[in-house]
């Protein structure tokens, strides 16, 4: 017998509770079938790992197709992110190849020097606020050059960013967040807008822009709209969760001395510590879906045409999944968890994130190997997407 969805105890989206979302992760998972309504808005909220991987596999009861429900000041679809398969599929292919992993292991040179020029800057100071100095302009940097724009207009990107993603920090006004990620995102077309205008005067390059021109489908070259769709998406997801994540990691390890220590000692535990950090401090809390027809999950209805929301970080720390999920375990054996998301939609640039973080954190603690979070200070979290938005640190000089 199917059931309805209680109503969520708890505000997940409070930015008291994006700091330290633990406890209200397990609430959500253990109220009812852990599957709640969000009040008000009456949005489920799916918490449970086999749940979450179960909407993430079935692409045909739950779609990406959002446009409508979940505006981020787009016209259309962001691709591939917002379209199902088999459109998907095609476009996957094509962008797939650009974030290999061996690609992404080809940039770590550069991505290393690039780490290194920053710590440069600010390591005699023997302080910083981390997301400013090191967790923004590393990530983007790289990303910009990949894009093949230019690094003078990183402020222009990081606003539009923000407008889209984070409305909320100019406005409480939800009619006026709706048009501010308006607004953004006509500024982001326009952007893009001329950039292909020049590009396609002048050919060639090696960057992603330059694939993006030359690529098709069925031997057609893809529309203007369609690379505006790919340009969309790929740069709010360049510009935003990697510096997500090594906040995260960073506000962890500087509150953790002894982890902290033992990555320090031993750096060749660096990759697995980030996969258990992703679990653990999961950056993208939550992933939207569109139900497509009446269904149920674990005896919950869900009914077509209403959005759910995928609350990734709790299940990644679903106890019926991960032995002892509250500890946090660099060398964790089994860690399937889907702080990447999973199924058709799994993140596309995977590869190049994790080579980003593992880098940025080698050359962190080989130089920087002691800190902590500057006394007196808190770190302030954004919700949704986990980015610790000032995060002072303090460390020895010399």
């Amino acid at each position: 017998m199917s059931t309805d969805a209680p109503e969520a105890p708890i505000n997940l989206f409070d930015p008291e509770i994006a700091a330290c979302p633990h406890a209200a992760y397990k609430t959500l998972r253990e109220t009812g079938q852990g599957i709640t309504r969000l009040p008000v808005v009456g949005i489920p909220l799916i918490t449970r790992y086999d749940d979450v991987m179960y909407v993430l596999r079935h692409p045909e009861l739950f779609s990406s197709e959002m446009e409508e429900q979940m505006a981020l000041g787009t016209e259309r679809p962001m691709i591939p992110q917002q379209i199902d398969p088999p459109a998907q599929t095609r476009y996957r292919k094509l962008l797939d190849p650009l974030f290999s992993l061996r690609r992404s292991n080809h940039l770590a040179p550069k991505v290393r020097k690039q780490a290194n020029l920053l710590i440069d800057k600010f390591i005699d100071d023997g302080e910083c606020e981390f997301d400013a100095a090191f967790a923004i302009p590393l990530p983007c940097t790289v990303f910009l050059h990949l894009l093949g724009l230019p690094l003078d207009e990183l402020d222009l990107f990081l606003g539009i960013k923000d407008d889209i993603i984070r409305p909320h920090m100019k406005t409480e006004d939800l009619g006026e967040m709706v048009q501010v990620r308006k607004d953004a995102g006509q500024r982001l077309y326009q952007y893009f807008g001329k950039v292909i205008d020049e590009r396609q005067t002048q050919p060639g390059g090696d960057d992603l822009m330059a694939a993006f021109l030359s690529f098709e489908i069925d031997g057609e070259k893809l529309t203007r709209n369609e690379i505006l769709d790919i340009c969309f998406l790929t740069l709010l997801a360049g510009l935003d969760t990697v510096t997500a994540t090594l906040g995260c990691n960073i506000a962890y390890l500087a509150a953790n001395p002894e982890q902290r220590q033992r990555l320090v000692e031993n750096p060749e535990l660096i990759p697995g510590a980030i996969e258990e950090l992703l679990r653990t401090e999961t950056p993208v809390m939550v992933l939207p879906r569109i139900v497509k027809e009446d269904t149920t999950v674990s005896g919950v209805r869900l009914k077509a045409n209403e959005m759910v929301t995928l609350v990734l970080g709790a299940s990644n720390m679903d106890e019926s999944h991960f032995d002892d999920p509250d500890k946090v375990d660099f060398e964790r054996e089994r860690n399937r968890h889907l702080a990447f998301g999973g199924g058709t939609h799994r993140c596309l640039g995977s590869h190049l994130a994790r080579m980003e973080l593992r880098v940025a954190m080698e050359e962190w603690h080989r130089r920087i190997p002691n800190y902590e979070i500057k006394p007196g200070e808190t770190p302030t979290y954004s919700p949704g997407i986990r980015e610790v938005q000032y995060l002072p640190l303090v460390w020895n000089k010399g």
